[in-house]
């Protein structure tokens, strides 16, 4: 509900148009949304910014078409699920054929309009290839939350010379998301090469002393380099997310 919604259902309840506990109803319908299994926050839109975003890993399809069935109803912004699979884009596309599917970054999404500018990017890197899927759903979340996204993609620090070749972009950025598992020597080589903020990103990727990003996120926690924050492990929508917020400072 946004501020002009409640003042207009305010008004309605001082003009007698509705009862007391019709008002009550809908403070209550505005904030949260009760469906049993769920307790969908809708007052998040309007604290945050941004619709709640739905966790699909775990759920049944059923729960993620009612939950973003609900969502849509009460939110102007962009609708997610992330971490969600093919069988559960198939079932819930069925319910809301507006929705769409990028599954190299595992998300059913409905895109809503959005201002981005042009003179505010993210930047995504990324050490390799294997890195692309965590860097997909960082770009894919930057970018419904309204962003204007770059991405350069397996220029990690084995052959330094392709990362140098994206420069320009690294000095243009306003926030730069960094991706890489191994030993996550990526990040600390950016974070030296730029003034702007640096959000690192540890994945899974790697050989048995990786420890599944363990090694990766020690590195980054333990970087030199002054400026960098680290997510966790696999996390590409908590650094879209924390990009987006950075960006949309003035």
């Amino acid at each position: 509900m946004t501020d002009e919604e409640f003042i207009a259902m305010l008004h309605q309840y001082k003009e007698g148009k509705i009862s007391e506990r019709e008002a009550m109803k809908e403070f209550q319908r505005a904030s949260f949304e009760d469906i049993g299994f769920a307790e969908i926050d809708h007052s998040r839109e309007r604290r945050q910014g941004f619709p709640e975003v739905i966790f699909a890993e775990g759920k049944t399809k059923e729960q993620v078409l009612a939950i973003m069935e609900s969502l849509k109803q009460t939110s102007k912004g962009s609708i997610m699920a992330t971490r969600a699979s093919c069988a559960q884009f198939d079932f819930v596309h069925a319910g809301l054929p507006e929705t769409q599917y990028d599954e190299a970054a595992r998300i059913i999404y409905i895109e809503r309009p959005a201002k981005r500018d042009p003179a505010h990017t993210i930047l995504i890197l990324t050490a390799g290839t294997s890195d692309i899927p965590v860097a997909e759903e960082a770009r894919l979340t930057a970018y419904l939350w309204g962003n204007e996204v770059k991405t350069h993609y397996d220029c990690g620090v084995a052959g330094i010379h392709r990362l140098l070749a994206h420069r320009d972009d690294i000095e243009s950025a306003n926030v730069i998301i960094v991706i890489a598992g191994m030993e996550g020597a990526l990040a600390s080589v950016v974070g030296g090469l730029t003034d702007k903020p640096v959000i690192a990103v540890p994945t899974s990727v790697g050989y048995g002393a990786a420890f599944h990003g363990v090694t990766a996120l020690l590195a980054m926690l333990s970087s030199c380099a002054a400026g960098i924050s680290v997510v966790n492990i696999d996390n590409g929508f908590g650094a879209g997310v924390l990009a987006s917020k950075i960006n949309h400072l003035r």
